[in-house]
């Protein structure tokens, strides 16, 4: 399985992360998910899941840093286009992401649920894309939790992707 991500200059374009502006940005935190695609995955997928996560985050907050969690997502989706997690255009369910966690306890859904985007404080960070072939829907709901996920997906793998996209500070 392969995901394919349009890079400008080999980084994520600038509307997608923290350079983002006007009806991309919400309450300052970039909010429109970047467009991609799927390759390869196996025939007998269902659904794809997916992670979108920050490990170069760790030496800033102390831990890797999770963007956007979503599952349910048709395996006939092999394109998700821009704005997947907010505009309804495709059918999925956005888990939560670092925001919603003890340590920032953001309590507006549009920040701590589906994709924000990135925000690297302090240089370019390499943010991972991961995405999931399952064989099944999961038995997840709205603002579920990356381990919820996790347990979830348990014995229903078939197949992972995985691709790193930089993103400037």
């Amino acid at each position: 399985m392969k995901i394919n991500i349009a890079l400008e200059n080999g980084l994520l374009p600038d509307r997608y992360g923290k350079h983002a502006t006007g009806a991309d940005l919400y309450a300052a935190h970039p909010i429109t998910s970047f467009p991609f695609t799927i390759e390869d995955a196996p025939a007998d997928a269902k659904t794809f899941a997916l992670l979108l996560i920050d490990f170069d985050a760790v030496p800033v907050s102390g831990f890797p840093w999770i963007h956007w969690t979503a599952a349910n997502i048709s395996a006939a989706q092999t394109t998700l286009p821009e704005n997947a997690s907010r505009s309804g255009e495709i059918a999925l369910i956005n888990g939560r992401n670092s925001n919603a966690g003890h340590l920032v306890n953001n309590p507006d859904d549009k920040i701590k649920i589906g994709y924000v985007g990135p925000q690297p404080p302090d240089k370019v960070h390499d943010y991972t894309l991961i995405v999931f072939a399952l064989d099944t829907a999961l038995p997840l709901t709205t603002g579920f939790w990356f381990n919820e996920l996790r347990h979830a997906m348990q014995g229903h793998i078939l197949a992972t992707a995985t691709r790193d996209i930089p993103s400037r500070n």
